[in-house]
């Protein structure tokens, strides 16, 4: 599985351990990645999605799920939050 939340598209970032001496090793930042449930509005259902902790804080202060997919950008989302955004678009536009 990668370590690359599903909403904001973060990723592993590289950079250097550096020592007292100043040797430098090559070492990876990864992203604080939580599995949790988010409830869709418009769908009346939940999705299990794989996210940052910083991209769930966004979600709360967007308020919610669907206002979080509405003003995201298509290419940082997964195949599977794309989807969820495409149901979304549709059930809104049908009510």
């Amino acid at each position: 599985m990668s370590r690359v939340c599903e909403l904001t598209g973060k990723g592993p970032m590289v950079g250097n351990n550096v020592s007292h001496a100043n040797n430098k090793t090559k070492r990876r930042f990864l992203p604080n990645l939580n599995e949790v449930t988010l409830l869709s509005d418009a769908l009346g259902r939940s999705f299990k999605l794989r996210i940052s902790a910083s991209a769930l804080r966004s979600v709360d202060h967007r308020g919610g799920l669907d206002a979080f997919l509405a003003k995201a950008c298509e290419d940082e989302l997964s195949t599977k939050a794309l989807k969820i955004k495409k149901d979304i678009e549709k059930a809104q536009a049908t009510a």
